[in-house]
């Protein structure tokens, strides 16, 4: 059964996804917001139709992509809210909701198809939510295992975020956050080292010392603002400029 807080909240904290699904019954036997759920998770549990014409027509121009940004609803804020941070030949890939399980279906169409330099993984977020279902987090772990891999296998760099803090999700009162964020974290961390990958870790800005997002960081204590994501540029920019070259800003 679809919990209808989970569906409704996380909806309305992922607009570009809740854009594809939204819409309350205008008139007598429409779909309910539940069934449109059920219906998108049946016909395209990974969204891929979301980018498909973008990913085509970004192919077809056959413009240089130096990295795609892989995630869920941070990341599609992202580039819906600061712009300029995507500067020729930055990709922005994600899709409010999505959880692991979802994005490692993605790799392929949304990623290895443009032919990225490299790719930015951050996700975890909604894998402790269980916006798809119950998740572990070993499961959680071969999901970006599997991520990497594939990167990898079409000579992709694979650059390893940290899923931000958050003391707990609207969409699912009650749910302990820290606890796991601080888990898979420390598992990405370590991870990334094992394998020599790049991890960048937003906490560092990002974070109160409760493990919580600071004050005037996110609009709901998930979903950053402006600001959060300047903060998170001014740690992600050294990183991109030491591995990527240079491009002019979009204007």
């Amino acid at each position: 059964m679809i919990d209808r807080r989970l569906f409704v909240r996380n909806a309305l904290a992922a607009p570009l996804a809740a854009g594809a699904l939204a819409g309350s019954a205008a008139s007598a036997g429409a779909e309910t917001w539940e069934e449109k759920w059920a219906r998108t998770l049946r016909e395209d549990f990974a969204m891929l139709g979301r980018y498909r014409a973008e990913n085509e027509a970004l192919i077809a121009s056959k413009a240089p992509v130096d990295i795609v940004f892989l995630g869920d609803s941070i990341t599609e804020g992202w580039r819906d809210k600061r712009p300029g941070f995507f500067v020729a030949g930055r990709i922005g890939r994600g899709i409010g909701g999505q959880t692991t399980s979802q994005m490692v279906l993605r790799m392929m169409a949304d990623v290895v198809a443009l032919r990225p330099k490299a790719v930015h993984i951050m996700a975890g977020t909604n894998d402790v939510a269980g916006n798809t279902g119950p998740m572990t987090r070993g499961m959680t772990q071969d999901n970006v295992r599997a991520m990497v891999a594939i990167a990898r296998q079409f000579g992709i760099r694979p650059i390893l975020a940290s899923i931000p803090p958050a003391a707990s999700f609207p969409w699912r009162p009650g749910l302990e956050t820290r606890a796991p964020i601080r888990t898979l974290n420390a598992w990405l961390r370590d991870y990334a080292r094992a394998e020599r990958l790049i991890y960048i870790d937003y906490h560092r800005v990002l974070a109160t010392a409760d493990e919580a997002m600071r004050p005037g960081l996110a609009y709901d204590g998930v979903h950053p603002t402006e600001a959060g994501y300047d903060a998170m540029a001014s740690v992600a920019e050294p990183v991109l400029r030491t591995i990527l070259p240079a491009r002019k800003i979009r204007m």
